[in-house]
């Protein structure tokens, strides 16, 4: 394999990939339609690190279908750790109760996390020759982050490439899909394969529970991100899936 050229190319691809079901789904689907695809994490003390961990199998995983092996690039990974912890704990980066905060917001709400993802994968693509940003936001079943929603993600979009002089393009192809449809997305592009090895080896458990299998994958079973995985696929399982 080498590597792009420094200059961008509009059908390569970055992924920001968390090791969940999500961004497992989004990196599968950028396979499938783009020659050259990276991928890019990122550790902020979240107190599911172990998504981080999740990633390696995924890719492994992932490269064995069809001829996604040849397509997939390489792997970053980039420690906000310290700048995390400077802006303060959240229920995501602590031991804090998981509720609704005065505010409205979860308080798994990590604030400016996605706009910080976005901003470091950028600049990763910008030195990488990278024109599409792929990301997994979606605000049709999520948890309330204002980070997630499409109006968030076409601001960036335009802030990004007039800060860097680019012509970025990012894609959230899971912004109007339930989780439902997620699943669905996943049958669709790997088959029954690519559904058993996201329920296998992605992780969504806000708790970071590896020890509880469910028929949808791992997790402590009561989390908000749990609640919505479960929930997803029972309804992709029952034929409700909307897309």
């Amino acid at each position: 394999m080498v590597d792009p050229p420094s200059s961008p190319v509009p059908d390569r691809a970055l992924v920001l990939f968390s090791g969940g079901q999500d961004s497992a789904t989004c990196l599968a689907w950028a396979l499938a339609r783009y020659p050259w695809v990276e991928t890019v994490g990122f550790a902020y003390g979240q107190r599911h690190a172990v998504e981080l961990e999740c990633r390696a199998p995924l890719r492994a995983g992932l490269a064995a279908f069809a001829d996604w092996g040849g397509k997939l690039g390489p792997d970053h990974v980039v420690d906000l750790g310290a700048s995390m912890d400077a802006i303060g704990a959240t229920a995501l980066t602590s031991e804090a109760e998981i509720a609704i905060g005065a505010d409205g917001l979860p308080t798994t709400f990590v604030p400016g996390r996605n706009l910080l993802f976005l901003t470091y994968a950028a600049a990763i693509a910008w030195r990488r020759g990278l024109r599409r940003i792929v990301a997994g936001m979606c605000e049709t079943d999520y948890s309330g982050y204002p980070d997630c929603r499409d109006d968030t993600i076409k601001a960036m979009q335009l802030a990004l490439n007039l800060g860097l002089q680019r012509n970025f393009v990012l894609e959230t192809p899971l912004m109007w899909r339930d989780k439902a449809a997620t699943w669905a997305m996943a049958e669709a592009l790997g088959g029954a394969a690519l559904v058993a090895l996201i329920e296998e080896e992605s992780h969504s458990c806000y708790r970071g529970d590896r020890s509880h299998r469910h028929p949808w994958g791992y997790g402590c079973g009561a989390c908000p991100a749990c609640d919505l995985r479960r929930a997803g696929w029972e309804r992709w399982r029952g034929g409700g899936a909307s897309r």
